[in-house]
């Protein structure tokens, strides 16, 4: 299971931290993954049994499945437990950073940049973005995951990376043009 878990785990993360944000929510989300599978193992369809890469293939759909799921379930009871209590959440505290290089601190501020951009994505377009880039998902895969049409994950990748790279555009010295960027992005996403 250790094995299993090294594999999936920051991948699961990703998914459901494009989903959640950051925060404590995204493990408690990945454990429970875990935990369901251990209780309740996905079954083999006849037509894949025997084939270790189909197996695999339908085992990484399914963990991906139930991240989403229990995904939104956190999303709906933190929705539920707000309206009760009628107050807006506290925003996490971003951590200290600790004394670091240049080249560390360019690092931590650019990977915040594309957080902070990403996270102003509609929910749709973050998790297939996160599931494709991060992920490493087929469209395929992506639509199995989130019950979509695969034309509907191609469409939400291309405009989530347009809209990436408009706002992202800005930060890159030399940047060309937002659409050629992300109509090469697209491209070659679409080739994959």
């Amino acid at each position: 299971m250790s094995e299993l878990v090294e594999r999936h785990q920051s991948v699961l993360s990703g998914h459901a931290r494009a989903l959640l944000g950051f925060g404590g929510a995204v493990e408690d989300v990945v454990q429970e993954v875990y935990l369901r599978l251990l209780e309740h193992p996905p079954e083999i369809p006849p037509e894949h049994a025997g084939d270790a890469d189909a197996e695999r293939a339908h085992l990484r759909s399914w963990l991906h499945k139930v991240t989403r799921n229990c995904c939104m379930d956190t999303i709906r009871a933190d929705s539920r437990r707000r309206s009760r209590e009628q107050v807006a959440a506290v925003p996490d505290v971003a951590p200290r950073r600790a004394a670091a290089g240049a080249e560390a601190v360019e690092l931590h501020d650019t990977r915040a940049a594309v957080e902070r951009e990403l996270s102003k994505l509609s929910e749709d377009q973050r998790e297939v973005l996160v599931l494709r880039l991060l992920g490493e998902r087929s469209y395929k895969e992506i639509a199995e995951i989130t019950g979509k049409k695969i034309g509907t994950v191609g469409w939400l990748i291309s405009e989530g990376l347009q809209r990436l790279s408009e706002q992202l555009a800005p930060l890159v010295e030399g940047a060309r043009p937002a659409p050629m960027v992300a109509q090469q992005v697209a491209g070659r996403e679409a080739k994959a």
